[in-house]
């Protein structure tokens, strides 16, 4: 049984972003899981003020993930940054008024969950709006409000297998899942914030706020947007290991090397192509580059027998002062020593209350004018009520 920490220290002074492009801006945050709490943590960390709203008897059950350092879950705590944490059971009559409390001074309001589920608990975007006219609704959902799968359950490999992507993930045998939550990130977190923006700066211009479906099958199509292209509009129809940039062809291809590590050869356009072969001793290559089909598999296997000669970092050292396009694939303990990531701060260490030192990725955005950056750690449950006694 795991046990959150909830804090009710009513006395406590609501914290506010000190810096970031969105600051004046509040999000209430009802989602829960990985797309709509990263999206907001994206927010928060570019200086709007999110307040995250949990039922204390049933939170985010990302606080449950493991790995655990006592009552605290390192997931929840890397993706709900830079936020404040209310404690409401917005069933009951006393948290349905103070969420609608909260909503008259806010801008947005984030959720993840399905369709209805807002409506029937009686804090949708219809309710809300009776409060607040210029409140703005993003609901991140796997199938959207509309459609014949609005009403499934799903999760990320449930949306990429719809979408098409997961048909065209894998080699010819078989489809593999990807190393990370596509359609949660690409398709929901991204998306979210592109909605919650976009709905900012019509209201701006109209004075009206809105209810936006974000649907994150239909938000990671787009990833397949040249691909559709082809397929929509022509007798081209793709199969998994076959299109040019999944496979296809020997110069985009991954290739192991003496120590059982892996590089990424990239060599798309000619001049790259030519200094690759250059690099190998292999000038008689270059016409190579776009051999016919039968041939592809015929290079890759030439290439291969190279590369194994190899270890993947004495690849890297000597592709390194040339513009070839050959890089290594990193590990994530070795990503962390990059020495570009290192000088682009893309990594970043926080105290939190109970965890004590936390590292993290970095927010991605470089402001000229309006810096940002990651404000403090996830919050505990409830840690900021106090900002409850003052709306």
């Amino acid at each position: 049984m795991y046990i959150v920490h909830c804090v009710n220290n009513y006395k406590k002074m609501s914290r506010k972003p000190q810096q970031g492009p969105l600051q004046g801006i509040r999000i209430l945050d009802l989602s829960r899981l990985l797309p709509g709490p990263l999206a907001t943590q994206m927010l928060a960390d570019l200086g709007a003020e999110v307040i995250k709203i949990e039922d204390p008897k049933a939170p985010d059950y990302t606080r449950f993930f493991p790995p655990l350092k006592g009552s605290q879950s390192l997931n929840y705590i890397s993706i709900n940054r830079s936020k404040l944490s209310v404690s409401l059971d917005l069933k009951s009559d006393e948290g349905k008024e103070k969420f609608f409390k909260l909503v008259k001074t806010a801008d947005i309001v984030v959720d993840s969950f399905r369709p209805g589920v807002l409506q029937k608990m009686g804090i949708d975007y219809a309710a809300a709006k009776i409060h607040n006219d210029k409140i703005i609704y993003v609901a991140v959902t796997g199938y959207g409000y509309s459609g014949a799968y609005k009403d499934k359950a799903g999760h990320d490999m449930n949306y990429l297998g719809y979408s098409g992507i997961l048909g065209l993930t894998g080699d010819k045998e078989k489809p593999i899942i990807p190393a990370c939550q596509v359609a949660d990130v690409a398709g929901g977190s991204y998306p979210a914030v592109v909605a919650c923006l976009s709905a900012l700066w019509a209201r701006e211009r109209t004075g009206k706020g809105q209810f936006v479906d974000v649907a994150m099958t239909d938000c990671v199509m787009p990833l397949l947007s040249m691909q559709f292209g082809e397929s929509l509009n022509t007798n081209i129809r793709h199969r998994r290991g076959e299109p040019m940039l999944s496979g296809g062809m020997a110069n985009y291809h991954l290739y192991k090397c003496k120590d059982e590590k892996w590089i990424a050869l990239g060599s798309l356009e000619p001049k790259f192509w030519q200094g690759v072969c250059m690099m190998l001793g292999k000038p008689d290559w270059m016409p190579r580059m776009m051999p016919i089909p039968e041939e592809v598999e015929k290079l890759k296997k030439d290439l291969q027998d190279i590369f194994i000669t190899k270890t993947r970092d004495e690849w890297s050292a000597i592709a390194a002062p040339l513009d070839v396009c050959l890089t290594p694939i990193l590990e994530l303990e070795e990503v962390e020593n990059d020495k570009h990531l290192i000088e682009r701060d893309m990594f970043f260490e926080v105290e939190h209350a109970d965890y004590g030192k936390v590292k993290g990725i970095n927010q991605p955005f470089k402001f000229s004018e309006t810096p940002a950056k990651p404000s403090w750690a996830a919050p505990l449950m409830g840690e900021d009520n106090a900002l409850l006694d003052n709306i």
